[in-house]
């Protein structure tokens, strides 16, 4: 199933440009298979990022060609939609002047993005002269990146067993002022799935393998992330705690639509009714839910059903919606490259399109670009993602 699917979304892409005018065709490259390689199920290095991979060399940009007012606009709300894995200064102020509407702080990015004045994130923001995103994965426990400047702090699962959701707000809100004082706006957590399967990829970052608990802490949570001016992002839509794997090393399953609606959801709508935060969409497959040779991060279905708020406490959801790592994760990585899975993603609803590798901006722009021109992608929807991104 995952070879016919990497074809046939190679093919589609292939497509795609040769509609926009981008690359010459020939059915070699229609038929062509494009993959990256990904990193360890934990992280490319002892204190990485779960699935991040060490940075690639950039692909070759895709030939320039002229653009009209119209088309610049659109491009710009294109990139807009971009939030790119950064190393240093440099690079995140090169992938920023070109449009990217945020940052991604990388757990092997240089410390002194954080720290050193002249070249960290104030810096940047100076610079660039616009507002934009600095997101970072900090869910406490063993996944905190840049610990050592930003502090240690206990693991959920820890935090639910020995504070009240007030203490665990409090207890964010301490957090999320470290993350604020270091130029950070975005924290990808808290984790909202539920610990039902043991799975290593979950365990500890999970607050409960009880909804009602995990749902109230990940609510708590997010509050203390808001009170210190940072967005919290709940994660993994639609459910990661009954996956057949971990999405970091491979294509995993989770149990058929029917459970996960009654098990897996009704902690996201239950977490969302009592807190603001946006919402990370996970590459796990759901049976019976939309397309099931593709990740969720890549299904309209999934993000339809985000959208509605159809499951049990569900609520409609209108804020933005992130996928998870589009480069640094087997799930996807073995399936198509980057600038494919982005064009996906944002086809499929993602609002924000994450990826932590060095991919060429520019490549990734000009083959969500050439998809619009090819109308699997509308403008309209475009536009609306744009918006919602506007910080």
């Amino acid at each position: 199933m995952n070879k016919n699917f990497s074809v046939k979304v190679a093919a589609m892409t292939a497509a795609a440009l040769c509609g926009g005018l981008l690359v010459a065709c020939t059915p070699e490259t229609i038929g062509s298979d494009t993959t990256e390689t990904s990193s360890s199920p934990i992280s490319e290095k002892p204190t990485g990022r779960p699935g991040e991979p060490a940075p690639t060399s950039s692909t070759s940009a895709l030939p320039a060609t002229e653009e009209t007012p119209e088309q610049e606009e659109l491009r710009a709300q294109v990139a807009s939609l971009m939030m790119v894995g950064v190393t240093s200064y440099e690079d995140a102020l090169a992938k920023l002047q070109q449009g990217a509407g945020g940052i991604f702080i990388t757990s092997w990015a240089d410390p002194a993005i954080l720290t050193e004045p002249g070249r960290d994130i104030a810096a940047l923001r100076e610079t660039v002269g616009r507002d934009f995103s600095v997101s970072i994965d900090f869910e406490g426990g063993r996944v905190q990146r840049h610990s050592e400047i930003l502090g240690n702090w206990p693991a959920p699962r820890e935090m639910a067993a020995t504070r009240t959701p007030e203490e665990v707000r409090a207890l964010a809100a301490e957090m999320g002022k470290s993350l604020a004082d270091h130029g950070i706006t975005v924290n990808f957590a808290p984790v909202v799935d539920l610990d039902i399967a043991e799975l290593d990829v979950i365990g500890d970052r999970s607050f409960s393998p009880d909804p009602v608990v995990a749902a109230d802490y990940a609510a708590a949570f997010a509050t203390g992330m808001k009170d210190a001016g940072v967005t919290a992002v709940f994660k993994h839509f639609p459910g990661h705690g009954q996956a057949s794997g971990d999405t970091h090393t491979g294509f995993a399953v989770t149990p058929p639509i029917e459970v996960i609606r009654e098990q897996d959801l009704p902690p996201f709508g239950r977490a969302l009714t009592g807190a603001p935060g946006e919402v990370m969409v996970g590459h796990m497959v759901v049976p019976g839910l939309g397309d099931e040779s593709l990740p969720s991060s890549l299904d309209p279905a999934v993000y339809q059903l985000l959208r509605s708020g159809a499951y049990p406490e569900g609520v409609p959801f209108n804020g933005v919606a992130y996928t998870d790592d589009l480069s640094g994760m087997a799930a996807i990585t073995d399936l198509m490259s980057t600038p494919e899975a982005v064009a996906a993603a944002i086809g499929a609803g993602a609002d924000q399109a994450l990826w932590s590798s060095d991919e060429s901006l520019e490549v990734v722009i000009d083959t969500v670009m050439a998809a619009i021109e090819a109308g699997t992608i509308s403008e309209e929807q475009i536009q609306e993602s744009a918006e919602r991104v506007q910080v």
